[in-house]
């Protein structure tokens, strides 16, 4: 029998320390971060931040007139989309489209990048829609907290790609969930990683807290009603990428966030009939096109 082999010890800081500059956020969006937190700051002023760069301006303008939000007429301007959507969610979808463009510039052999994002796009939708159940302020944000809660797998297949090939196949092998062998061969998992990038991103704290506890709810102390909705979210995507029936798998989902939340899996079949057609408009709006399975 050969010798364990000896694993490097880093963390999650160290993760993300070590990627951040290749993925970085555009400059524009580390702005308009910054800007919303200026009660001064007008729909104008974010227009003319936002339409410097013009790759971002093109995929929030797509986002923006896509089925996704139904708006009878046409939005031709980034000023006339903070008018129309709103400030908060606008930060939202430039910190979406940023993120996704960032990472889709890192080649990944490891995970299936059609797969991973039609899940986050999925969970993302999936969390907006209950937190809306919930009547739950600017529930928008959920759909980026959703979007973004496996983000950490992204940087630990890049960084450590050896570790996150085992982590795939004892995975299939063993038939038990991806953080939990992450946690076995890293000490941590991709949530953690996730959520300690989200800080160093700036991004707003209950953004990273969704991230980092999505897994495991009961532990989260801050922004608990949005960990839970994601946890839930992803829970409920799991379950639709399986194709099982509702009733019978409500396991994954912790029964902590359904007492949070005040929802249950009742809810299941109505919110993933409303998911669908969303879905598609979300995933045709957001993903690169190099990340379509078409």
């Amino acid at each position: 029998m050969q010798p364990a082999q000896k694993r490097v010890k880093t963390t999650p800081y160290d993760l993300v320390s070590g990627v951040v500059r290749l993925v970085s956020l555009p400059e524009v969006c580390i702005r308009v971060n910054e800007m919303l937190e200026d009660p001064r700051i007008n729909a104008t002023d974010i227009g003319k931040v936002i339409s410097q760069d013009t790759g971002l301006t093109a995929r929030l303008l797509k986002i923006v007139n896509s089925a996704f939000y139904g708006f009878p007429s046409r939005i031709e301007t980034v000023s006339r989309a903070v008018t129309v959507i709103g400030l908060r969610e606008l930060r939202g979808l430039v910190l979406a489209a940023s993120a996704v463009e960032a990472f889709s510039k890192i080649p990944n052999d490891i995970l299936n990048m059609v797969k991973f994002w039609r899940h986050s796009v999925y969970c993302g939708v999936v969390a907006q829609l209950l937190a809306e159940r919930c009547h739950v302020l600017h529930s928008e944000r959920l759909f980026v907290a959703g979007l973004l809660h496996d983000i950490g797998k992204l940087i630990l297949s890049h960084r450590m790609p050896n570790e996150m090939r085992e982590v795939v196949s004892r995975m299939q092998n063993e038939g038990r969930p991806d953080q939990d062998i992450e946690r076995e061969i890293f000490g941590f998992d991709h949530a953690d990683v996730g959520g300690e990038l989200l800080k160093v991103w700036q991004m707003p704290k209950t953004l990273a807290q969704a991230v980092l506890h999505h897994h495991r709810p009961n532990e989260a102390d801050e922004a608990i009603m949005d960990v839970c909705l994601v946890h839930i979210a992803n829970g409920m995507t799991m379950l639709a990428e399986q194709g099982m029936e509702v009733e019978s798998q409500a396991e994954p989902i912790h029964p902590y966030a359904w007492q949070t939340t005040k929802l249950d899996p009742s809810i299941m079949d109505e919110v993933f009939q409303q998911a669908g057609n969303l879905f598609s408009e979300a995933l045709e709006s957001i993903l690169p096109r190099s990340y379509r399975p078409y």
